[in-house]
């Protein structure tokens, strides 16, 4: 299907400009039958400011023929907005849903890790210091993470284009090195931590899901659900509901383990724990909406990450 797009600027004063027009095709790949309502997001750069007239026309082939079907056109009236602004916006998209949700995860994960932190004989303060500067370093190392696999996108705004791994791999570096430092005994840092990132994670992911970003692939199943992913809102799997959950089963499991029985090999849970994660967050990988960066990349981490749940497992039943 293609929606053609026709703007004209109302509140020109003056010669008309190249500004105050334009016309754009928006194409859409494929709407699936009984796949229920589906909106089209597209957006135009460039313009002049002001209120805007704009006409849209759509044309769809069915699959299988060559006629082209002439869809009944639409006209709105509007004002523009900032670029930035309009990035966020989409049918189905809460704007600002997504730092909300983070925060959020954010605060109760610091609750968490302070209580688990006094289980495990550990100055709540200290922790609680380290973990306020993990979470700074974490979210610099996602977005650095994000650009370094992503060289050839262009730089989105400042809470667009983060990346889990990046924040996981920073902020771990950073207890890891900040525990040593302060005289913290790292591997029950380590295994307090856990829990409390596991939570961040499934509240975050709920984030993810109003803010229209890391959506699942399109689906006529009923257990679908209508989302965006700021183009396209349509019924998909729910990938980053699915991830919550797992997260969050992952977060129980962990608190209980962390909170009655503590591993006699401190970090062992930690491991565990992110391993296990990492194993549920690549199999859903494919029911993400998004292409894969590297080839093989999956596959590699999904066998690392396995292999490592396994050991954990195999060790502490040796134990």
């Amino acid at each position: 299907m293609a929606v053609r797009l026709t703007g004209h600027r109302l509140d020109v004063q003056g010669a008309r400009t190249p500004a105050d027009d334009f016309v754009a095709v928006a194409r859409l790949a494929e709407v699936r039958p009984d796949s229920g309502r589906t909106a089209l997001t597209h957006r135009v750069v460039g313009k002049a400011p002001g209120r805007w007239h704009v006409t849209a026309d759509a044309l769809a082939r069915t699959k299988g023929r060559s006629e082209v079907v002439r869809l009944p056109s639409a006209e709105a009236v509007g004002a523009s907005t900032f670029r930035a602004v309009a990035t966020m916006r989409a049918p189905g998209v809460m704007p600002g849903a997504w730092p909300a949700m983070v925060g959020l995860g954010v605060v109760l994960a610091m609750v968490l890790q302070s209580v688990l932190a006094r289980v495990h004989g550990l100055a709540p303060g200290k922790v609680l210091v380290l973990a306020l500067v993990a979470s700074v370093l974490g979210a610099i190392g996602a977005k650095a993470y994000y650009r370094l696999t992503h060289m050839n996108d262009r730089a989105g705004p400042l809470f667009s284009g983060l990346s889990v791994q990046g924040f996981v791999i920073v902020a771990t570096t950073t207890f890891v090195i900040g525990g040593a430092v302060q005289g913290l005994a790292v591997g029950h840092l380590l295994d307090a931590t856990v829990p409390a990132l596991l939570v961040g994670q499934a509240v975050g992911r709920l984030g993810c899901l109003l803010a229209g970003c890391c959506a699942g692939v399109p689906t006529v199943s009923r257990w679908g659900v209508w989302s965006s992913d700021r183009r396209v809102g349509t019924r998909r799997v729910p990938v980053q509901l699915m991830e919550a959950a797992a997260a969050a089963s992952l977060a129980v499991v962990t608190t209980v383990i962390a909170w009655l029985v503590p591993p006699p090999w401190a970090g062992l849970l930690f491991v565990g724990g992110l391993a296990g994660y990492v194993v549920a967050r690549q199999l859903l990988f494919p029911l993400r909406g998004l292409p894969r960066s590297t080839r093989h990349g999956r596959h590699v981490t999904l066998t690392l990450a396995g292999l490592a749940l396994v050991g954990t497992l195999g060790a502490a039943l040796i134990a």
